[in-house]
């Protein structure tokens, strides 16, 4: 497949442009900052430096391709629309190229569903409302931009990520978290990216992922 990855300099971003080239996909990674790929130069690796608030300027990246990976997201605590303004920018783009399929990175704090009593009544409330609040609000703008779009897309809600290698024993749930799903790791998470894109099953929902 032709792929655009969106977010390919962060963390999920390279495990993702990794393993979609270790797949075999043709991979387009757009980025800010070329010098923060740190994706080794691959024959089937096109680059392109763009600003993803700018959807002119991100179009080329997505015309031709078979889908979108987004996996660009809110940093830190303070106030943030980096995903919700990027998320638009991002469909508009594709609805301008025609391309139709998207998955994206958002979060399982959006939601409660699937959680059990502690997280659902304690431990996600008093984080929405103190340290995540921020991020939060951000995702769940992204969500809603994603859900009318009229694209084809598949919403990933991962708990907290880490750096722990791929280890395919990952979890997941249709429209609903994980009970005791607190981690995954981002390399699970881009494997798990990659095989939704083909299961016409995950269109137009959200997909829990917990370890």
């Amino acid at each position: 497949m032709e792929l655009t990855i969106f977010g390919a300099t962060g963390a999920t971003g390279n495990c993702l442009t990794e393993q979609a080239l270790a797949a075999g996909h043709e991979v387009t990674a757009v980025v800010r900052d070329p010098a923060r790929l740190s994706v080794p130069a691959h024959p089937q690796l096109r680059v392109i430096t763009a600003d993803l608030m700018d959807p002119a300027a991100i179009s080329p990246a997505v015309a031709g391709a078979d889908a979108v990976l987004a996996a660009f997201g809110p940093r830190g605590t303070g106030p943030t629309t980096v995903l919700r303004e990027g998320t638009r920018s991002v469909i508009e783009a594709m609805h301008k190229e025609g391309t139709r399929r998207l998955v994206a990175v958002s979060g399982s704090i959006v939601t409660d569903e699937g959680e059990g009593p502690a997280m659902r009544y304690l431990l996600k409330p008093l984080f929405r409302g103190t340290l995540l609040r921020h991020a939060t609000a951000d995702m769940r703008g992204a969500e809603d931009e994603i859900r009318q779009s009229g694209l084809d897309w598949t919403i990933m809600r991962p708990p907290r990520l880490t750096s722990g290698p791929a280890s395919r024993a990952y979890r997941t749930a249709i429209d609903r978290n994980l009970p005791h799903g607190t981690t995954v790791s981002r390399a699970d998470l881009a494997a798990c990216m990659l095989a939704v894109l083909g299961d016409p099953a995950t269109i137009h929902h959200h997909i829990g992922i917990a370890c």
